[in-house]
């Protein structure tokens, strides 16, 4: 199959994806966006959102519409790092044997991870970013596409762990959960009481999935996009010369590279998911907020105004 004609596939796929995912899921659209964007680009997600909003529900219903394997972690300050990783026995013979750990599978929900000490958190950061582990010595890989969805609870943040910011980095988008409508409540209400079943169908195989991520890595880029998500990162450094006064009276710290390369394979994922064969600007701005919010890093004044990462944001796009 030629690319155009694996663009046009991916569109019609995305389609019934989304089709499926409705079965389960009232509403929600631009979150299940980002995270199908982040799937098919090859990234990680952070999820913040109050409990009670389906968090679990939306991965595991995506899991599902994909294809794909599903565990979930919750974590706990007891939790250790061989809890999620695995770890060896000895077996019936006296011979070492590995045992994996739940951080084996396709797609990862790392549930309130900011509950767990750094020791646990920095071994699945090392998973995700290697996409692979080392247990006594020996390597194993992880299965492929990776995916790891971790969430986060705004409310409490007694006896928790925030995430450092080296850290944060690592993931490709930081999405924001909120309140469904009236109207999608009263769906909700309406479906999750009574007796009904919805049976979601796999519309993808892992193969498939790693196909359409290298497709999206070979879409062109012009060279005014790529300067511009370069730019728009560098704005939001104070120190930078393209820094603007709101931003050196708002901002203490601005996004690194990374921000840069998820910007333009965001972009890339965004115009081929909408049928385009290249990423201009508007790709770029699509994807902005998400990229950028867990990025930047406001000052004390900012707090005191009220002025959140999206408005900083929406100033530079």
């Amino acid at each position: 199959m030629s690319d155009v004609a694996a663009i046009h596939n991916l569109v019609q796929k995305r389609a019934q994806l989304k089709n499926e995912i409705a079965k389960k899921i009232v509403g929600q659209e631009a979150i299940i966006d980002q995270l199908l964007l982040c799937v098919f680009s090859g990234g990680h997600a952070l999820l913040v959102g109050v409990p009670g909003l389906a968090k679990t529900l939306m991965v595991n219903t995506i899991s599902e519409a994909l294809g794909l394997q599903f565990k979930r972690i919750q974590f706990t300050p007891d939790l250790m790092p061989s809890d999620i990783l695995g770890s060896e026995i000895l077996d019936e013979n006296r011979q070492f044997k590995f045992i994996k750990g739940p951080v084996f599978s396709n797609i990862i929900l790392a549930d309130e991870i900011n509950r767990t000490p750094p020791k646990t958190q920095a071994a699945l950061l090392e998973a995700m970013q290697e996409r692979s582990v080392t247990i006594a010595g020996v390597n194993h890989k992880l299965d492929m596409p990776y995916f790891v969805l971790a969430t986060q609870n705004p409310i409490e943040q007694e006896g928790t762990y925030p995430l450092p910011e080296a850290q944060l980095d690592r993931f490709m988008f930081a999405v924001k959960l909120e309140y469904p409508s009236f109207e999608e409540e009263v769906q909700v209400v309406k479906r999750t009481t009574s007796d009904s079943v919805y049976k979601i169908n796999p519309l993808f195989t892992a193969q498939e999935i790693i196909d359409f991520q290298h497709l999206i890595r070979r879409i062109p880029v012009a060279d005014n996009v790529v300067e511009y998500a370069v730019t728009l990162v560098g704005k939001t450094r104070p120190d930078s010369n393209l820094a603007t006064d709101y931003v050196k009276n708002y901002l203490d710290w601005g996004a690194g590279p990374r921000a840069s390369q998820n910007l333009i394979l965001a972009a890339k994922a965004h115009a081929a998911f909408n049928g385009k064969f290249s990423p201009d600007i508007e790709d770029v701005i699509a994807v902005a907020t998400p990229i950028l919010r867990h990025r930047i890093i406001k000052n004390y004044k900012a707090d005191a105004e009220g002025i959140t990462e999206e408005i900083i944001i929406n100033k530079l796009i």
